[in-house]
């Protein structure tokens, strides 16, 4: 998460009923899972989706490999440093394996070369694109594993278990992993800024992960409904409802966070693109009333290594991280709808792998 604020909340809007699943008028059916997502040649019944448990060892397992990545590169994983690129290829491999359509975009920014990692799910109304989104980057200080591994080690098991349990969403999915956030949003504002107009109005909701696993986490939703003052644009209170209704069925109080321009929701909003997602908190520090609805320390900081060397794989509350990682399936699950595959040996065999 970068440090200094920007301008937020851009005026355009869009009707609420462009995030629910197969609003569009011209939505099409999904399309066949890729060959990637199924393992058996008889077509097996499908059911409502329902959103997975995340395992939890999994998204540390990305968060180690994230941490070697950068303690072989110099210690952190920073626009322009072989330890981002590396962490880009790294992201890559898994979902090209998991058979996701993947594109690396290249970008320049302070006479180095950035990048963005776009991968797509085959199938669903690509006229009504939910995407998924985190900054991979790190700050030049350290390795960068809460901010933002956490959020991109989450998205990236979400995705994961998007293949693994053959989910056919009605909406089309799309996740994003950014370069160079933490100097400016350069990477999530290149990709907006660049795409063609035609293209951009597809995407109807953006969904934004950035520090979910802060050692003495807040939980936080960003304001889409304006109730703390604000707001997003137009669906982003849809949005909020959904990641609030995951943690009420888990009896965990979410405070509201504003759209300050801290991270890269804010390209979006500017296009007037509903938004939302979570946060757990950075160099702010927890108030004694947090600390009574949340546990952890009054007058510490959320996050006591935000930009500093020891933001480590030490540096991530399990609970938090786990907590999260299922509200961003729950909440990808509910808004692109769909169906899955019902195929008890394979599932099976999903988890026993996972």
């Amino acid at each position: 998460m970068r440090s200094r604020t920007m301008a937020t909340v851009g005026a355009a809007a869009l009707a609420l009923s462009a995030l629910l699943p197969g609003a569009s008028a011209s939505a099409s059916p999904p399309a066949t899972t890729s060959s990637a997502a199924t393992t058996s040649s008889v077509a097996a019944p499908a059911v409502r989706a329902a959103a997975p448990d995340i395992p939890l060892a999994n998204v540390k397992a990305h968060l180690s490999q994230l941490q070697t990545i950068a303690t072989s590169n110099g210690g952190n994983r920073a626009h322009g440093r072989p330890g981002f690129r590396a962490s880009i290829d790294f992201v890559k491999g898994k979902l090209d394996a998991a058979g996701f359509q993947t594109a690396v975009q290249s970008f320049s920014y302070n006479g180095a070369t950035g990048y963005n990692l776009i991968a797509d799910w085959p199938g669903g109304d690509v006229n009504n694109t939910l995407m998924v989104g985190a900054h991979l980057d790190s700050v030049t200080a350290g390795p960068g594993i809460n901010d933002n591994g956490s959020g991109s080690a989450a998205n990236l098991e979400v995705a994961l278990a998007v293949a693994r349990e053959g989910y056919k969403p009605a909406r089309h999915l799309r996740f994003g992993w950014w370069g160079a956030e933490e100097l400016g949003l350069i990477g999530s504002t290149h990709y907006v800024e660049t795409l063609p107009s035609a293209e951009r109005s597809k995407i109807k909701g953006y969904l934004n992960f950035d520090m979910v696993g802060s050692p003495n986490p807040g939980y936080f939703a960003y304001d889409g409904d304006g109730s703390s003052g604000g707001g997003g644009p137009a669906g982003s209170a849809e949005i909020e409802r959904v990641l609030r209704a995951h943690f009420a069925t888990i009896n965990v109080p979410v405070e509201d966070t504003a759209f300050d321009g801290r991270s890269d929701y804010g390209p979006f909003i500017d296009y007037g693109i509903a938004a939302g997602g979570l946060f757990t908190g950075a160099e702010g520090r927890k108030t004694s009333a947090q600390a009574q609805k949340w546990g952890g320390q009054a007058g510490v900081a959320y996050d006591r290594c935000y930009h500093a060397r020891c933001d480590t794989t030490t540096n991530i509350n399990d609970p938090a991280l786990d907590r999260n990682a299922d509200a961003i399936a729950y909440t990808v699950w509910t808004l692109a709808g769909g169906t899955q595959v019902l195929d008890e040996p394979r599932a099976a065999a999903n988890r026993a792998a996972a």
